[in-house]
C-alpha cells in the first residue's frame, strides 16, 4: 500500500478513550500542557545541529504592551510556520524579545513621579533611567506571559531585549560605522515636535486626526502692493520670512523680488517665486514660516530665507511683546483679534475642517518645528533596500505590496534618529571645549577632562529595532547563532508598518551584513478588525482582549478564527460567533478521535493492502493524501486562510460527517473489514490531527499522544503526500454522498425529524452502490420494507431509487395546507416582479442596482415555485 507510513508507531492503548474527558476544556489542559513543552526544550534551537536552519525573529512587542488580537494574529501565523517546519526536521528557531519603547515607557514612569509630586528633572537623569529599569523588571514584560497563554514555540532561552548588553553594543557598533562613513550627521532640520514629551518624534507616532478648526485669509501689505494668504495656524506668522508665488502667475509677477510689511511686526518680507506653490489653490500665495512647516523650510532653503523660531518648547510664543508667553492657541486668537483691529482678515471660515497631527502616546497636537537633530543619510541605504527586491532576493509577499514598499524606498527622506528623551540608547557622541566632535565605539573609551560632554539625546527606537534580525543573534561577534540562522526566513508583519520597520531593516541589514538582506521573504498581513470591518482600538467598544476569549473558548478556538481570516495583505474581520464556531470544531475533533479510540482505531503496523480496503477506506485515504498536498502547497504560499479552510472541510465534512459514519457500519459488523477500518480511520487521525497541530496546536497534542502512545506530535514527523490517489473510489463515495444528501434534503422538506426511521426499498442494481445498502440506510435513518410497504414517495438520484413510505410519518393534509400557502406566496412575488421588469416606464428610470435586485428576487420566486411543485407532487395522495 503506498500510503504505508515508514515509522513504527507504539501501540496505542485502544483503552485511552477512558482517559479522555467526555468533553474538551481547554482551561484544564493548555497552561499545564504548554509548561510541559517548555521544559521539554521542544523550542530550544541547536546551532549546532546539522539539520536545515529555520528561522523566524519575533516583530518586538513594547515592554509597557499587553497582548491585543492584532498580536494574538500575527503570532499564530508565526507559530504556525514555526511548528509545521519543525515537524518538517528543520532546526527551527523563533527568537521572542521585547522593544525598550522610549517613549511609552519613560510616559509610564514620568506619571509614577508625577503622582509622587515629582517630575524626571527632580531626581536626575541617572536616577530616573535606575527608576524605569526597576519599572521594566516589576510591570514589564506582561506580553511575555501572555504569549504563552497563546502557545508561542518561542526559544525562550534566546529572549532579548532592546536594551540589553549585547543588543546595546550592536547600537553603538553600528552608530560609529555610519558616523565614520559619512551616513550619519547633525543639522538643523523641521521635525515632529511634541510639546508634551518635550521631543522629536517619528512619523508613525503621529495620528492624523480631522479637527474643527479655522482657516482666516489676512492681507499683507496695502494698494497694489498687498497680496493675501490663507492659513490655520495664524499665530506662526510672527516667524514669516517670505510670501511666496508661483513663477508663471501674472497676477503678482510685479511683486517678486519686492519687499512687503509683515503685519503686527516691524519687519518687511520678500515676495519669492517658487514651483511648490499652486496658484490654483486659494489665493495662489502662501505665508513661508521656515521654521515652522516642512514645505516651508523646503522654499526657505531654496531662496536662502532666515528661519525665525517664535515658539519655545513648550509651544508658547517667544517673539514680539503683546504674544510673548502665551501658548500656540491663546495666541492663535490673539493673534487674529490684532489682525481684525488693523482691518486685515479678509476672510475668515469656522469650523474648518482640516487634519491634524497628534502625539500617539498623550494625544497633544504635535507641531512642526524646526531642531538641531541627528539624522541617517538614508540615499544610498535605500538604494541597496530597493534593489534587494527587485532582484528577488527578498520576495515580497503579497506582490501587490511591493509597490507601496518601492513608493517608499524609492523616495525616503532622511531620517531623524535622535530623541530628546532619557529612556534609550545614548548618542555615543561626545563634545569637546574647543567646539570638538568624536563618535565613540562600543570598545573605545570616550574623551575625558575639563568641558567634554556626551550628546543628551538617545536614538529613536526605531534604530535599535533596525538591528533586530541580526543583533539578537550576537551581531556584531560572528556568533554561531549568527552563522547558523542569520538571514532569517521570513518576516511576518502587518502592512501598516513596512515603512517604518521593514524597510529600515532592510537597509541596516544590508549595509551591517556585507550585502545579505536580513530576510528571504516579507510575508505582510492585514489588520484585524471587528465582525463589521471597523477598527479596533482600545477607545472604541469593539475593542477585545483576547484573553477573554481565550477564557471563554480555548486558546485553540481564537487562533484557528485568526488564521481562517488570514488572507495575504488583507484586513481580518473577527467576531465572537466566530470563535465559538472554532470552539465547536475543537470539540467535533475531540469527540471524534474518542469515537475513534472507543472503537479499536489503531496506528499500529502497515495500512492493509488495497484489495482489502473498502471503497470508502481507499477514498479516504485519497482524499488525505491529496489534502497533505494542498496544505502543503498554501503554506508555502502564506495562504493561512485557504489552508485552515482546506483542513476545516475535510475534518469535519468528509473525515467526521462521512468518514466516521461510514465506518460505524463496518465496524458493527466485525471481522477482516473493520480490522481494516480501524488501521484506515487510526491513520486518518494521526495524519489530520498532525496537519492540524501548527494551528490548533493544545487539542491536537492532548488528542495525537492518546491516540499514537507517543511523547508529543510537536516533534511528530509532517506528514507527507504518499501520491495515492483513487479516482474510482473518491467517484463512488461522491454518488453515495450524492444520494444521501438528495433524500437528507427530501426528508427535511417533508418535515420529517432527523432522527425519524422510515420503511424504504433501494434500487440499487447496475450501480456502484449496491455494497453501501446497510450505509445508506444507516445514514438516512430507513427501515426496510416490510409487509404492507406502500411507496408515497420515489426519488430517482444517481441511478438509484430510494422509495419511501411516508403514510405514518407525516401530517399529509397539514404539509400538503402549509405548502400550497407558500406556493400562494411564492406565485405573488413572481407576478410582483415580472410585472414590474416588464414596465417600460419603471425600467427606464430604475437605477441598475435597484432592476439587479428585482431580478435576483424574480429569480428566487421561480426556484421557490419548482421546489414547492415538486414536494407536493412528492406528498402521498389523500
Amino acid at each position: 500500500m503506498t500510503n504505508q507510513r515508514p515509522e513504527a508507531d507504539q501501540a496505542a492503548d485502544h483503552s485511552a478513550a477512558a482517559t479522555l474527558p467526555t468533553q474538551y476544556a481547554p482551561a484544564e489542559v493548555e497552561g499545564k500542557l504548554y509548561e510541559r513543552w517548555v521544559a521539554a526544550g521542544y523550542f530550544r534551537a541547536d546551532e549546532k545541529s546539522e539539520k536545515p536552519p529555520y528561522t523566524i525573529v519575533i516583530p518586538p512587542p513594547n515592554v509597557t504592551g499587553s497582548l491585543h488580537l492584532g498580536h494574538a494574529f500575527q503570532h499564530t501565523l508565526m507559530d504556525a510556520l514555526t511548528r509545521r517546519k519543525r515537524m518538517q526536521g528543520y532546526e527551527a528557531l523563533w527568537l521572542p524579545g521585547m522593544d525598550h519603547a522610549g517613549i511609552a515607557t519613560q510616559n509610564k514612569v514620568e506619571q509614577q513621579l508625577a503622582e509622587e509630586g515629582l517630575s524626571r528633572h527632580d531626581v536626575g537623569r541617572e536616577a530616573f533611567v535606575d527608576r524605569v529599569w526597576q519599572w521594566k523588571e516589576e510591570y514589564g514584560g506582561r506580553i511575555l506571559g501572555q504569549m504563552r497563554r497563546l502557545g508561542d514555540g518561542v526559544d525562550w532561552s534566546r529572549e532579548r531585549f532592546t536594551m540589553d548588553e549585547g543588543l546595546s553594543k550592536a547600537v553603538q557598533t553600528i552608530f560609529k560605522k555610519l558616523f565614520d562613513d559619512g551616513l550619519i550627521y547633525r543639522a538643523e532640520r523641521i521635525i515632529n515636535w511634541c510639546p508634551r514629551c518635550h521631543t522629536a518624534i517619528s512619523d508613525i507616532e503621529v495620528e492624523h486626526e480631522e479637527s474643527a478648526g479655522e482657516l482666516v485669509s489676512i492681507r499683507y501689505g496695502d494698494g497694489d502692493d498687498s497680496i493675501v494668504v490663507a492659513t490655520t495656524r495664524a499665530e506662526t506668522m510672527l516667524g514669516d520670512t517670505a510670501v511666496a508665488v508661483h513663477p508663471d502667475d501674472e497676477r503678482y509677477a510685479h511683486l517678486v523680488g519686492r519687499t512687503i510689511p509683515l503685519p503686527l511686526t516691524n519687519r518687511r518680507i520678500p515676495v519669492v517665486a517658487d514651483q511648490h506653490v499652486d496658484p490654483e489653490f486659494g489665493t495662489g500665495a502662501v505665508k513661508v514660516t521656515p521654521a515652522h512647516d516642512p514645505n516651508d523650510f523646503e522654499i526657505g532653503q531654496r531662496h536662502d530665507l532666515p528661519s525665525l523660531t517664535v515658539m519655545d518648547e513648550d509651544a508658547r510664543i517667544t517673539v514680539h511683546g503683546p504674544f510673548l508667553g502665551l501658548d500656540r492657541h491663546e495666541a492663535r486668537e490673539a493673534v487674529v483679534g490684532a489682525l481684525r483691529e488693523q482691518g486685515r482678515i479678509v476672510a475668515e471660515k469656522r469650523p474648518y475642517m482640516h487634519a491634524v497631527g497628534h502625539c500617539s502616546r498623550c494625544k497633544t497636537t504635535v507641531e512642526p518645528r524646526l531642531s538641531m537633530q541627528w539624522w541617517v543619510k538614508v540615499g544610498p541605504l535605500a538604494q541597496a533596500a530597493g534593489d534587494a527586491v527587485r532582484d528577488e532576493r527578498v520576495r515580497i509577499h503579497p506582490k501587490e505590496m511591493a509597490g507601496r514598499y518601492f513608493a517608499w524606498v524609492d523616495n525616503m527622506h532622511d531620517w531623524c534618529i535622535s530623541r530628546q528623551l532619557w529612556w534609550g540608547h545614548r548618542i555615543p557622541v561626545w563634545y569637546g571645549p574647543d567646539g570638538e566632535v568624536v563618535c565613540v565605539g562600543p570598545d573605545e573609551q570616550p574623551p575625558s577632562g575639563a568641558g567634554w560632554t556626551q550628546d543628551p539625546d538617545v536614538l529613536d527606537t526605531w534604530f535599535s529595532s533596525a538591528l533586530w534580525p541580526f543583533s539578537t543573534l550576537g551581531w556584531p561577534e560572528r556568533t554561531a547563532d549568527l552563522e547558523k540562522f542569520y538571514p532569517t526566513d521570513v518576516l511576518l508583519t502587518g502592512h501598516d508598518i513596512i515603512f517604518f520597520w521593514v524597510a529600515r531593516m532592510m537597509m541596516f541589514g544590508l549595509y551591517a551584513m556585507d550585502g545579505v538582506a536580513p530576510f528571504h521573504t516579507i510575508a505582510l498581513t492585514g489588520l484585524v478588525r471587528d465582525e463589521h470591518g471597523k477598527k479596533m482600538s482600545k477607545s472604541n467598544p469593539n475593542s477585545v482582549d483576547p484573553l477573554d476569549w481565550m477564557d471563554a473558548y480555548g486558546s485553540d478556538a481564537v487562533r484557528f478564527t485568526l488564521a481562517r481570516g488570514a488572507n495575504p495583505g488583507a484586513d481580518v474581520p473577527i467576531g465572537e460567533d466566530w470563535v465559538q464556531a472554532s470552539r465547536n470544531f475543537a470539540n467535533k475533533v475531540w469527540n471524534a478521535t474518542r469515537f475513534a479510540l472507543m472503537n479499536g482505531a489503531t496506528v499500529t503496523g502497515p495500512l492493509p493492502e488495497l484489495e482489502d480496503l473498502s471503497a470508502a477506506d481507499r477514498w479516504i485515504l485519497s482524499r488525505l493524501n491529496a489534502t497533505v498536498a494542498e496544505v502543503d502547497a498554501l503554506y508555502d504560499d502564506y495562504q493561512f486562510a485557504k489552508l485552515s479552510d482546506a483542513l476545516y472541510h475535510f475534518a469535519w465534512d468528509e473525515v467526521f460527517d462521512w468518514y466516521v459514519e461510514l465506518s460505524k457500519t463496518t465496524l458493527a459488523k466485525g471481522g477482516a473489514p473493520a480490522d481494516a477500518s480501524r488501521r484506515v480511520l487510526g491513520e486518518v487521525l494521526d495524519v489530520t490531527l498532525r496537519l492540524l497541530h501548527p494551528v490548533v496546536p493544545f487539542v491536537t497534542d492532548t488528542l495525537w499522544t492518546t491516540l499514537t502512545g507517543r511523547e508529543s506530535v510537536v516533534t511528530a514527523e509532517w506528514p507527507t503526500d504518499r501520491g495515492f490517489r483513487d479516482p474510482s473510489a473518491e467517484a463512488e463515495i461522491a454518488t453515495l454522498q450524492q444520494v444521501v444528501t438528495e433524500v437528507r434534503r427530501f426528508r427535511a422538506d417533508q418535515g420529517l425529524k432527523p432522527g425519524q426511521k422510515v420503511p424504504a426499498r433501494l434500487e440499487l442494481a447496475g450501480t456502484p452502490l449496491v455494497a453501501h445498502e446497510d450505509a445508506i440506510r444507516s445514514l438516512l435513518r430507513l427501515q426496510p420494507a416490510g409487509d404492507g410497504f406502500t411507496a408515497t414517495a420515489s426519488l430517482p438520484v444517481a441511478g438509484a431509487t430510494v422509495s419511501l413510505d411516508l403514510s405514518g410519518a407525516i401530517d399529509v393534509a397539514a404539509e400538503r395546507k402549509r405548502l400550497l400557502k407558500d406556493l400562494a406566496t411564492a406565485e405573488k412575488e413572481l407576478a410582483q416582479t415580472t410585472a414590474k421588469l416588464g414596465n417600460d416606464g419603471f425600467m427606464a428610470k430604475a437605477p441598475e442596482q435597484v432592476v439587479v435586485k428585482i431580478r435576483t428576487r424574480q429569480a428566487t420566486a421561480e426556484a421557490d415555485i419548482a421546489r414547492i411543485t415538486a414536494q407536493l407532487a412528492a406528498l402521498p395522495q389523500a
